[in-house]
């Protein structure tokens, strides 16, 4: 593969990651990648994207957040010239061109906007764009180490029969404001609730709780996360019970062992809920388990897709 070229014309005052994104069919320096104030992605949070990491100089699980950013373009009523093969390329080459091994790799589709500014949004033509930048994690390696303290925040998440949340979107104001409880109560990062006060997501991530040797996750109006779909994968594999169920605080409170699951991360602990320390504040036997097959699949052919660096 030869790659292709990258365009750098001037140098930008802002503070940007290292890294290569593709946009209107050029390659570009991330300080160059734009969005105009006009796009409908911008101006109404109109788009769908995908994040897939790169780990050792390989993609993992590529496949499926293909699959889910089609299926988001489809419920979207979005259509962009390339195909899967040539997104991947495209991938591919962002990544190649960034020299990252170790990457976080965004792909997204606004609505764009249309020639005469038409509110129809049948009239925008839609815009892809992808990048990659260096990996970066929801818990750093401090919190990895001794596991994070989450708080759980009477915002409520936006409901799915507003916004559909099988389809990855930006909506993020509720968790955002979630993340300030949060802040205010001393935590590191947030939970929010859903419609029944029920345990829903936070943000970027799914959470799991164990109780009696047995792993639950919220069943409903969640992000289907790919890392998420990991997890019950690797439970299967490892012969742990996995189901999808609703969570209320208080099981939540009770659990023997807390963790969430993220592309950006993999599978991270909590040893601290709210005021409550989870599992005597260690992390638990399950959550080990689950970590450490989840990063020994990334040597596994069939979970990953090396990228070429020639």
């Amino acid at each position: 593969m030869s790659l292709p070229e990258v365009t750098q014309t001037y140098r930008d005052p802002h503070h940007y990651p290292k890294g290569i994104a593709f946009l209107d069919d050029q390659y570009v320096p991330m300080n160059q990648a734009k969005v105009s104030v006009l796009d409908y992605g911008f101006l109404h949070s109109d788009a769908t994207y995908d994040v897939v990491h790169v780990w050792k100089g390989a993609f993992f699980r590529l496949d499926l957040h293909l699959d889910r950013f089609f299926a988001g373009l489809e419920k979207l009523h979005m259509a962009i010239p390339y195909d899967r093969d040539e997104i991947t390329e495209i991938l591919q080459n962002c990544v190649a061109l960034s020299g990252h091994r170790d990457a976080y790799v965004e792909l997204i589709c606004t609505r764009g906007n249309s020639p005469d500014f038409s509110r129809d949004p049948r009239d925008a033509i839609n815009r892809f764009m992808a990048f990659a930048i260096p990996f970066g994690s929801v818990a750093n390696k401090d919190q990895m180490d001794r596991g994070l303290h989450l708080a759980i925040s009477d915002t409520v998440r936006i409901p799915p029969s507003s916004v559909d949340p099988s389809i990855k979107n930006y909506h993020w104001l509720d968790l955002v404001q979630g993340l300030y409880d949060a802040y205010e109560k001393g935590a590191e990062t947030t939970l929010l609730v859903n419609g029944h006060g029920n345990i829903a997501e936070g943000p970027g991530f799914n959470i799991f709780c164990v109780k009696d040797g047995v792993v639950t996750t919220p069943d409903s109006g969640v992000l289907l996360g790919i890392t998420r779909q990991t997890v019950f994968d690797l439970c299967a594999e490892l012969g742990i019970t996995c189901e999808a169920t609703q969570i209320s605080r208080d099981k939540l409170i009770a659990a023997d062992e807390i963790f969430i699951s993220s592309t950006a991360g993999g599978v991270m602990p909590v040893t601290r809920l709210n005021d409550y320390a989870v599992g005597g504040g260690q992390l638990g036997p399950i959550y080990t388990q689950v970590h450490r097959l989840y990063w020994d699949k990334h040597n596994d052919p069939a979970w990953s897709l090396r990228v070429r660096y020639e």
